[in-house]
């Protein structure tokens, strides 16, 4: 017998086409929004934000450097996955000052690995810092996605848009982000066609190694 989880699995795909006139609830978007910031990050230090876009004339502005995807514009919201640009010593800092109020841990007992992670950091180039936060925001989506099929939620993972674009079109950089990934969320077209298509998937005996 199939779990929940493994039909929801089945039951979702890349949407290709929105419904429009369909919106999520507060509940949903909240779901969402309490589901990306649970996430697991690198040492928990959690140097992603969500960028979560309703305005559609804004989402018409930024159709054309997401190579014109229609879902873009036709989802219920756009989600905007990002990193940090900058992560300096004083992020880490506040990291685990936010430790210490939440679990009561002694300042000393945090401390070396507080240093640890601060000697790290600043061994890192910039790119490096960048590749190590892409990485995690594809975590945040896996996360969202699987949330999205639980929550019977449409959605649609897209890497192909510019970066560089949105950030400008989002003043990202006055917040200190810059994007990463795009995930159009909402309710599919009874006209889509890719909804009735069967999943394609290799058989596990392929794929899943036991040893």
């Amino acid at each position: 017998m199939k779990t929940n989880i493994i039909e929801s699995l089945e039951w979702r795909y890349a949407t290709k086409k929105f419904d429009s006139a369909k919106k999520l609830s507060k509940e949903q978007l909240q779901t969402l929004k309490e589901s990306f910031n649970l996430t697991a990050t690198s040492y928990g230090l959690q140097a992603l934000s969500l960028v979560i876009i309703e305005n559609k004339e804004l989402r018409e502005e930024l159709l054309p450097h997401a190579f014109n995807q229609k879902q873009v514009v036709e989802a219920s919201h756009l989600l905007v996955l990002c990193h940090s640009d900058t992560f300096e010593s004083s992020d880490i800092e506040a990291y685990f000052n936010l430790v210490e109020k939440e679990r009561n841990t002694p300042s000393e007992v945090l401390k070396p690995f507080k240093d640890f992670l601060k000697s790290d950091f600043e061994k890192k180039t910039k790119a490096e810092k960048h590749d190590s936060f892409t990485k995690q925001t594809y975590i945040a989506l896996g996360n969202l996605m699987t949330v999205c099929a639980l929550e019977k939620i449409d959605a649609c993972p897209m890497e192909g848009f510019n970066p560089s674009k949105f950030d400008e079109l989002l003043n990202l950089k006055t917040k200190n982000l810059k994007s990463a990934l795009l995930l159009p969320v909402g309710f599919r077209a009874n006209d889509d066609y890719m909804a009735k298509e069967k999943k394609v998937r290799k058989p596990m005996s392929e794929t899943i190694i036991e040893i």
